[in-house]
């Protein structure tokens, strides 16, 4: 299963509506979740077994190309991202001529992102102020359905609502500037992150699940311009969701609508593909991340900003 939000040409972005997506048609489906998509998930009333029974019912379907998609959640109890891929946080290291510290092996690490700058599919990325080095960073995240507190990995995907495409936009030259104090990442990361185009809800991934909670057999990729710049494996990474989530949980609540990133699949970066020299994103640039079965999200670059 498939949800998205979106809204008609026109409208007010706050005149979204929750829709199941099927055969490249939408069915509305805030009549059966009693509220828009993103405060059913953040109140903790969002079923899906009822959408699954209320399909026997349902109005005329809308036509995917004539609307605008948002993101499938537009309002976030919070955003963590983790540092999970081994190849993304090695080439990371080698481009500061370190190596990975021993600790990275010893516990998933993530920081909070800002998760009141959410973007969705097909909207512009304002370039951040004052910064020369945007770059995309390709992910998956998955959104918390249910509240727990020291969730054990094996446990772990009874609590994912879904997964959806995340692009951890990331300013490198405030980023490096900030990091030299030895806190942060923070504004470097502070302006956006997009997600979408779907929310894929984990049942329609069982087939191609790996032999670790949350993870599955996906192929990861990043075009700029066309270009095919990254490719990876969400099986590749190395701490699973299970673990991810287990780490998030100890000791603290998590909560409907808590979004968490699996941060950067290896060579998704040009941090990783220019050894960190650039050149980065220019105005004008459309990035466009996709992972299989989760869709395609696709954003372009704004102005600079002085």
């Amino acid at each position: 299963m498939r949800l998205v939000q979106f809204s008609w040409p026109g409208a007010p972005d706050e005149r979204r509506t929750g829709a199941l997506l099927s055969d490249d048609q939408l069915i509305d489906v805030t009549e059966w979740v009693g509220l828009p998509l993103d405060l059913a998930v953040l109140a903790g009333e969002f079923d899906p077994q009822i959408i699954k029974v209320a399909l026997d019912d349902t109005p005329e379907p809308v036509d995917l190309t004539a609307v605008q998609l948002h993101a499938p959640l537009t309002r976030l109890s919070s955003l963590r991202d983790f540092y999970a891929f081994e190849q993304h946080v090695k080439t990371a290291n080698a481009n500061r001529n370190r190596s990975v510290p021993p600790e990275w092996y010893e516990i998933p690490v993530f920081y909070f992102s800002n998760h009141q700058a959410v973007f969705g599919p097909e909207v512009e990325i304002s370039y951040p102020v004052g910064s020369r080095a945007l770059d995309y960073e390709l992910e998956v995240a998955c959104v918390i359905g249910q509240m727990g507190h020291n969730i054990p990995a094996h446990e772990a995907e009874s609590f994912i609502l879904g997964y959806m495409i995340f692009n951890d936009w990331s300013a490198r030259d405030v980023q490096r500037q900030e990091m030299r104090v030895g806190l942060g990442p923070a504004k470097g990361k502070d302006f956006a992150s997009s997600f979408g185009p779907f929310l894929v809800l984990p049942d329609a991934l069982a087939d191609r699940a790996a032999d670790r909670p949350g993870v599955f057999d996906l192929t990861m990729t990043a075009r700029v311009n066309g270009e095919e710049r990254s490719r990876g494996n969400w099986a590749d990474i190395h701490y699973s969701f299970g673990e991810i989530i287990e780490r998030a949980s100890a000791g603290v609540t998590l909560y409907p609508g808590d979004v968490i990133g699996s941060g950067t699949v290896g060579t998704g970066c040009l941090l990783e593909l220019t050894r960190g020299e650039g050149p980065y994103l220019q105005p004008g640039d459309v990035v466009e991340l996709a992972i299989e079965r989760l869709g395609i999200l696709r954003n372009t670059v704004g102005p600079y900003q002085d």
